[in-house]
This record gives C-alpha cells, sequence and structure tokens, in this order.
C-alpha cells in the first residue's frame, strides 16, 4: 500500500480532483434541468406535467451505465447516420451530459416537493399584490423552497458523486478509471481498492457533515 501512495499518490489526487469536477458539474446543468422539470410538474397544466412525469420515469429507469454507453457512443453514431453530421464528445462533456440528465430527474424530484412543501397561500397573497404567476414563483415561492431544499441537493451531490465511478466505462480519468490502470501496472488490486475506497469515504464523510451542518442552520433559523 505504501508503494502505491509513494508512486501514484498524486496520480490518485488528480483523479479525485477530476472526479469532484465532473460531479459539480453535473450538479451544476442538473439543478438546472431540475428546475425546470420540477416546474413543469407544479404548474396547472396537465400537458406540462406529463411532460415533467414523462422525463422523469424514464431517466430514472435506465441504468447510468446505459445512459453513459448512449450518450458517448450512440449520440455520436446517431448523428453521423441520420444527418449526416460527425460529432465528437469528450469523456468529460460525455459524462457531464450524462450526469446532468440522470441528476435533472431527481432534483426535478426535489425540486417539486420543495415547492409543494411551501403553503399555498404564500402564492395566493403574492397574486393577491398584483404578482404575475411567473415572478410569484421566482420571488416568493421558490427562495422559501430552495431553502428547505439544501440538504436534499448536498446528498444528491453525494450521490452524484458515486455516480461517477460507472463514468470509468467511457474512458473518464475519475478515481476508478485510475485505480484499475494502477492495478494493471502493479497487479496490487485489493490495497488499491482500499486506497480509493478511504478517498470517496472521506469526500462523503465531509459532504455529509455539511449537510447536516446546512440542516441544522437551517431550522434554527425557521
Amino acid at each position: 500500500m505504501g508503494r502505491i501512495l509513494s508512486e501514484y499518490g498524486i496520480y490518485l489526487l488528480e483523479a479525485l480532483g477530476k472526479t469532484l469536477l465532473l460531479a459539480l458539474l453535473g450538479l451544476f446543468f442538473g439543478c438546472i434541468i431540475g428546475v425546470v422539470f420540477g416546474l413543469l410538474s407544479v404548474v396547472k397544466s396537465k400537458v406540462c406535467n406529463w411532460i415533467s412525469l414523462v422525463y422523469v420515469n424514464i431517466i430514472r429507469g435506465i441504468p447510468m451505465i446505459v445512459l453513459a454507453l448512449f450518450v458517448y457512443i450512440g449520440v455520436p453514431y446517431a448523428f453521423k447516420n441520420f444527418f449526416g453530421t460527425r460529432v465528437m464528445l469528450t469523456s468529460l462533456a460525455a459524462g457531464t451530459i450524462c450526469l446532468a440528465v440522470n441528476c435533472g430527474a431527481y432534483m426535478s424530484e426535489i425540486i417539486r416537493a420543495g415547492i409543494q412543501a411551501i403553503d399555498p397561500g404564500q402564492m395566493e397573497a403574492a397574486r393577491s399584490l398584483g404578482l404575475p404567476y411567473w415572478k410569484s414563483m421566482f420571488r416568493v415561492v421558490l427562495p422559501q423552497a430552495i431553502k428547505n431544499m439544501v440538504p436534499s441537493i448536498v446528498n444528491q451531490f453525494i450521490i452524484t458523486l458515486k455516480d461517477t465511478s460507472i463514468l470509468s466505462v467511457i474512458g473518464f480519468p475519475e478515481l476508478v478509471n485510475k485505480g484499475q490502470n494502477i492495478i494493471a501496472r502493479t497487479f496490487m488490486s485489493f490495497q488499491t481498492w482500499i486506497i480509493v475506497g478511504v478517498m470517496y469515504l472521506f469526500v462523503i464523510l465531509v459532504l455529509q457533515w455539511v449537510a447536516k451542518m446546512l440542516e441544522r442552520r437551517l431550522n434554527r433559523g425557521r
């Protein structure tokens, strides 16, 4: 184990940095997607509700590894064969799209639940003051809902961080991918996976601590 840390420690830390970058990008774009579909799920329109429901159910029903391979291999193949356009996605771009689409489905449910937890009287009061529906949503309801959603968003980031390990199948140089490379060179699989597991565990424990601290602060502020 000491040999791996001394020879490949920097290598693994770089992989951890790329893992965190990918998770942050996935969460950022996933939040944007989640806001869009979360709002579609709460508006008084059956068409919008149906669109959101279909998206959430389809994405949540597809395994991440299938989605990753579809984005990285299937999408360029479709563009080449159906549109005659050559599109090449880097593993970072494909990984970000895959995580964002997957994360967006879960964020949509978090946002929907957060909005529905707010007293309907808040929207009615804003509308009675003359604010249009969307201004009432973005200026009155959503800020209160986001405050309640912060712990859930941090937990979703933890899930997204763990999901990055699946993207080793498309060659993104995250921790699992680099761990496999180290094993191929050293044949020390047991020690390598212990180190990789501890690195994941350390980051996730820190994030769980942050989530608990935020939850306590938000509870005190109520």
